[in-house]
């Protein structure tokens, strides 16, 4: 299991937690099998946005970075339309 850390950040206002679970869900609907996501978990951050840890069945940490990457493109436009922007940090 390898840990992969991503930032949501909102163009137009300040990222709360009811972006929580706005999160979860564009991701969850992006995931396919081979992304090999297991758990992600997303909290308010110190100075806005969200942190967002995802937990990935990967060998190494540079295959779980190319795996969220692959993943993190997807769900990107999505993400947009909401006024965000999802990227790894």
């Amino acid at each position: 299991m390898q840990v992969v850390h991503a930032c949501l950040a909102s163009m137009n206002t300040l990222c709360t937690a009811t972006a929580v679970p706005l999160v979860h869900d564009l991701v969850w609907a992006h995931a396919r099998p081979a992304d090999r996501l297991e758990h992600l978990r997303a909290r308010p951050a110190a100075g806005g946005g969200l942190d967002v840890v995802l937990f990935v069945r990967a060998g190494c940490h540079g295959t779980a970075r190319e795996q969220m990457h692959t993943l993190l493109d997807r769900v990107a436009a999505p993400a947009s339309v909401h006024g965000f922007t999802l990227r790894l940090t």
